[in-house]
């Protein structure tokens, strides 16, 4: 790449000032709308975002009332959105907020960097976009933007530091927000994994990539990994026209969230030998089976299942003892807990008017 740190900047801002995306929370100036976006777009598209956004905002517009909130109410907006430790952290840091800065978020990146949740991408895109602090967020759009300007194959912790410091002296001192905003649209839009569009991209002219008959060959791809499959079976335990739910600890995958009693199919287990065992572990109950409802599938980001459901009812005078909280409640009442989107696909697969109660 020419070494012409303000040609590269110049050519980014005048690409973006013509092709930005439009977002709901472009333009903003409120350091807390700017910090719920970047907390919300990690591993998530904009598109996808953008829905959820603009619902959480009209729940709760302030960083204040985000600290104020119960988790259980903030989980039940963030619903489906995913990577529910980020719904959690930025609760844990909102209080935080309030509590040791008087509700002003701070604006030096080693304060803001010590929040829940917060790392150095997190830190540098709040920071420049809401108080113009000139700070490269490198996140996986940036960096795939930056290995093929630089035209390298295996992104190494030495590589990291090559583009770290290029964006360092390329980064423009009045519009730092802007210049790490373009280098994520040219990401999204036109330096994409499996299709580059050079003819159209600002930075063509400093693209080693792009000057090979190949350049999404950079970099390298990684290799593609097993997904693991998991068989899974969840009891409607009925008693008097309510069924009961489990709250999974925070420490746990889809923590915080409330579900169906059961879990995994074990090896040579049927799923009604299985329920029956989850049960037992989980409430300390015996349960008598009636229907199942049709397995659905569903695909978290690391595995997927297949999930049934299978309506019970409780052996007679026993009551459930479970280390986890637990609840009774009408079908009418799902609306208002947060459930594993799972747990809503089999919703809708479940007729409630014939539970065996």
């Amino acid at each position: 790449m020419k070494q012409n740190f303000t040609l590269f900047s110049k050519n980014l801002l005048r690409w973006y000032d013509t092709n930005k995306r439009t977002l709901p929370w472009r333009g903003e100036s409120d350091p807390y709308r700017i910090w719920l976006s970047e907390i919300m777009l990690q591993q998530t598209q904009a598109e996808r975002v953008s829905h959820y956004y603009l619902k959480w905002l009209k729940r709760f517009p302030t960083l204040e009332s985000v600290s104020q909130a119960k988790e259980e109410n903030l989980l039940k907006v963030w619903e489906g959105l995913g990577y529910y430790n980020r719904c959690r952290n930025f609760h844990r840091a909102a209080k935080t907020v309030l509590k040791d800065y008087n509700g002003e978020i701070p604006c030096e990146f080693n304060l803001f960097r010590t929040l829940p949740g917060v790392g150095d991408y997190t830190a540098s895109a709040v920071l420049s976009i809401g108080f113009g602090v000139p700070l490269p967020a490198i996140d996986g759009n940036i960096k795939r933007v930056m290995v093929r300007v630089l035209r390298i194959k295996t992104l190494t912790k030495y590589n990291y530091q090559r583009i770290k410091k290029l964006l360092e002296k390329s980064i423009d001192k009045n519009r730092p927000g802007d210049f790490n905003q373009v280098l994520m649209d040219l990401g999204n839009q036109i330096c994409r994994p499996n299709q580059a569009h050079c003819y159209t991209c600002p930075l063509e002219v400093f693209c080693g990539a792009a000057q090979t008959d190949f350049p999404e060959a950079y970099p390298q791809p990684a290799l593609p990994r097993d997904v693991p499959h998991y068989d899974v079976v969840v009891g409607l335990v009925w008693k008097k026209g309510r069924f009961l739910i489990l709250k999974r600890e925070n420490r746990n995958h889809l923590g915080g969230l409330w579900e169906l009693p059961g879990g995994k199919i074990e090896f040579r287990e049927s799923p009604e030998q299985a329920l029956i065992r989850e049960i037992k572990e989980e409430c300390n109950v015996d349960v008598i089976l009636g229907k199942s409802t049709e397995p659905i599938k569903h695909r978290y980001s690391h595995f997927s299942i297949e999930i049934r459901a299978i309506h019970c009812q409780l052996q007679n005078g026993m009551k459930v003892f479970s280390n986890q909280p637990s609840q009774w409640i009408t079908p009418e009442q799902i609306i208002d807990y947060p459930f594993p989107k799972a747990n809503h696909k089999l919703f809708t697969q479940i007729n409630f008017e014939t539970n065996i109660a």
